[in-house]
């Protein structure tokens, strides 16, 4: 009998389906037909057919008879190395597992782990042990290798047990409810992934039961540490550090792990274990550090590692994806989607992260690759419906959301998007379904609590929204909460008003731009603010009013970045994107990871994809220093002088101070094609071909630069709304929305009624006042109440003196 049992009976099944002529080997042709019969969504070509039986044969070479090909020890090797699912190419040949009498197949490997227990009776002891054992444990390749590492892992499960029924006896052990998430494609081992355990525990580390099991577990690593050679001791500290992870120990497996690296620090393996437990410690920039270690020491180990490259990748791109590095995470999902063409979990991963970053074409065409190769995969359905969603497709959207819930009933995720798509189309009643559902799985979702009484409200059930939005109070205190039901009141108030008084007339009518005037040079006009405000609103996204702009002339002293040739023909210092989103993230390293990722989105949507018109995947360093100079923190005059030097920066004035005029031109073009909205670029296209090279000095561009009607001068008005959108005006609330005015107010001189920010953008005005014989309407803007107040000082003192009022 062997310890892999079952596994090893399969395998054997599956070699002997395949070997027609029966004489102990796979050759080209049965290899063949094995690879396409348990792939049979993929449509393979000759060419990949004969890639992937090349790379076999020649990874596998000392398991290949010359005459009749790949061994059955061969095939066993290739699944115990990760190349295949052993459990899902048995499903998908639908071959029945029948008890064998004989012991031909079984690998020497397993029959060698097996005599090498340190078990005393072997004849009785041995089922135990093959229902304990992790099957890892009898692999060839990256299983236990030495007699007195099995007693190691013995001694070591009698101490997990231990641990595990003290804990259980004191109530202590907690079950994660993680499964009822989206599984984030995280692979555990050198195999398939799987999804995460729903058995989980997860263990308390305070009490002095945990404190004894790390003391004798200290015991076990220095007999580890003693044994006869580094490669005994390496065994020793791969087996315990494994069976440590598959209990969830994972602060005790590092260090197990760390100590195997230490012990062989070009062995890949220990390197990737390590990564694993940092990662699922939440410690991601070391987890990255240990992946990229792994990687090296894979690629520089020749082809032995190669069926282990794919997953390297994968994981480090995760790892990159919980330090907010989204586009450096698409590069290592790209890579293991080449190097394994089936590894759906790579594409599904690729598709999530390049909706992350806002190319949805390029989202739904990786995610439609991995459910064609994994159709029941219930996160690519949902992320696939995001991705439609962001596109406008909502129909074909609510068609994977549903997939995604009929494939796991208890996936909240899609029923929460799904929930919020229904929002969006005014289907409040199921909405409301939605997240009821969501809150079955998840019940302290506060989001969903709080959506769940919008929709309610939606569909008028005003008792229900009351009843959710309670619950939601006593889940958070987020001034999201406030802020809705705030206007949740505005609105009710103004529904009494409209049926008591106004007939059911809207409290507010939108004019033309002309009968908007303004009083004074101060005053903002409604389409320079309106401009403004979209400004803003990036920045606040970005955050990039709050990255100092002197970091960005740091970045130029210190960046040493090599010159390339654009797809215009033009030198510049070109980076790629991921390397371009390191720069950034030093820049905005105040930043949480997913707010970051929240940023890159943003930047890449608006001002990488005019950047890189040409679809390279690379960007002008310089300019997009010089793009962003104007939303950073700092004077206005330092803004302009940044994005100067980093025009003057760039490989194309490289080893001069100043500027030539066409690259100022293109320059304020490109500002204004970015920030400012526009029918079509077709001054961009027209400056494209300027070639005045005559030389501009810091004065001369900054005239340029705020040019009214050329010039990108709408900065002053944004540097406004900086300074004053957190400002509140007392008790003045707007007259059309009913909020209270944040920011910019904007009061009318003759009607006296005030206007928030965006009501003002907008045109609106009270139905009331619209209905007078007023032909235009003037404003006056207010930065805050001490100038209203002085102003209103102002007109009562020229009112006394004219009229002699004491």
């Amino acid at each position: 009998m062997t310890i892999r049992g079952s596994r090893s009976e399969k395998v054997k099944r599956i070699f002997q389906q395949f070997d027609s002529n029966r004489d102990g080997g796979l050759n080209r042709e049965e290899m063949a037909a094995l690879v396409v019969a348990v792939n049979p969504r993929v449509k393979f070509s000759n060419e990949q057919i004969h890639a992937i039986l090349d790379e076999v044969f020649r990874t596998y070479g000392d398991f290949i008879d010359a005459e009749k090909g790949l061994t059955f020890e061969g095939l066993l090797r290739t699944y115990d190395d990760g190349a295949g699912d052993v459990d899902r190419d048995f499903d998908a040949l639908c071959l029945d597992l029948k008890p064998l009498e004989d012991k031909i197949g079984v690998s020497g490997a397993s029959e060698e782990a097996a005599s090498s227990s340190s078990i005393v009776d072997e004849n009785a002891m041995e089922p135990h042990k093959d229902q304990r054992t992790a099957a890892w444990a009898a692999s060839p390749n990256h299983g236990i290798v030495f007699d007195d590492t099995w007693k190691l892992v013995d001694d070591l499960e009698i101490l997990i047990k231990r641990l595990r029924t003290r804990h259980m006896k004191d109530g202590k052990i907690k079950n994660d409810n993680s499964d009822a998430f989206s599984d984030p494609g995280w692979s555990r081992d050198f195999g398939p992934s799987t999804e995460i355990s729903e058995n989980r525990f997860v263990w308390d580390e305070s009490g002095s039961d945990y404190a004894s099991f790390v003391k004798e577990l200290g015991v076990l690593r220095s007999r580890a540490d003693r044994a006869a050679g580094r490669a005994e001791a390496l065994d020793g500290q791969m087996a315990m550090g494994r069976l440590l992870y598959e209990h969830y120990l994972y602060k005790e497996a590092l260090v197990s792990f760390k100590r195997a690296c230490e012990l062989n620090p070009s062995d890949v393996k220990p390197h990737f274990r390590a990564g694993n437990c940092l990662y699922v410690l939440g410690r991601h920039t070391e987890a990255k550090a240990e992946f990229q270690q792994a990687l090296d020491a894979a690629e520089n180990g020749g082809s032995q590692w190669a069926y282990l490259l794919p997953q390297i990748h994968v994981n480090l791109g995760i790892a990159l994806e919980g330090e907010g590095m989204v586009l450096s995470a698409c590069e290592h999902y790209r890579e293991a989607a080449i190097l394994c063409p089936t590894h759906f979990r790579a594409l599904k991963l690729l598709g999530s992260a390049l909706f992350g970053v806002g190319e949805y074409k390029a989202a739904v065409k990786a995610l439609e690759e991995a459910i064609y190769l994994k159709n029941d995969y219930a996160d690519a359905h949902c992320d696939l419906a995001s991705a439609l969603h962001a596109m406008g497709d909502d129909e074909n959207a609510i068609k994977e959301f549903q997939k995604a819930i009929d494939l796991k009933p208890g996936h909240a995720d899609a029923l929460y998007n799904l929930g919020g798509l229904y929002m969006d189309m005014g289907r409040y009643q199921r909405a409301s379904e939605m997240y009821t559902r969501v809150l079955a799985v998840w019940p302290n979702h506060w989001r969903a609590q709080l959506n769940k009484a919008v929709s309610s409200l939606g569909a008028g059930e005003t008792e229900e929204a009351k009843k959710s939005m309670k619950e939601a109070l006593k889940m958070t205190n987020r001034v999201e909460l406030h802020d809705t039901i705030s206007h949740l009141k505005q609105l009710q108030k103004r529904k009494s008003r409209r049926n008591g008084n106004d007939n059911g007339e809207a409290t507010f009518i939108t004019l033309e731009a002309s009968r908007f005037k303004t009083s004074g040079d101060k005053t903002s006009l409604r389409q320079e603010l309106a401009i403004a405000l979209e400004i803003r609103a990036f920045q606040k996204v970005t955050r990039l009013n709050r990255c100092d702009i002197e970091l960005i002339r740091k970045e130029m002293r210190e960046t040493d970045v090599p010159v390339s040739y654009s797809g215009h023909g033009i030198p510049e210092k070109s980076i790629r994107k991921a390397s371009l989103e390191e720069v950034l993230r030093k820049l905005l390293s105040f930043l949480k990871p997913e707010t970051f990722v929240g940023a890159i989105r943003a930047i890449n949507q608006k001002i990488l994809s005019v950047l890189d018109d040409t679809e390279s995947g690379k960007v002008d360093l310089g300019m997009l220093f010089a793009v962003i100079s104007p939303l950073c923190g700092g004077t206005l005059d330092n803004r302009k002088q940044v994005a100067y030097e980093s025009l003057a920066w760039r490989a194309v004035n490289e080893g001069i101070s100043q500027i030539r005029k066409s690259d100022a031109q293109r320059y304020i073009k490109l500002l204004r094609a970015i920030y400012i909205p526009s029918p079509g670029n077709s001054e961009l296209l027209e400056v494209r071909g300027a070639t005045d090279d005559a030389l501009i000095t810091l004065s001369e561009f900054v005239t340029m630069f705020d040019d009214e009607e050329w010039g990108f001068s709408i900065l002053s008005t944004l540097l406004k709304l900086e300074v004053c959108d957190r400002i509140r005006h007392g008790r003045h609330v707007c007259a059309t929305c009913r909020y209270p005015i944040i920011g910019l107010r904007f009061k009318e001189t003759k009607m006296h009624f005030s206007l928030c920010c965006q009501c003002y953008c907008e045109g609106k005005v009270p139905s009331s006042s619209a209905s007078s014989t007023q032909d235009e309407f003037i404003f006056k803007e207010y930065a805050n109440e001490a100038e209203a107040m002085k102003d209103k000082c102002f007109w009562f003192g020229s009112k006394g003196s004219s009229k002699g009022v004491s």
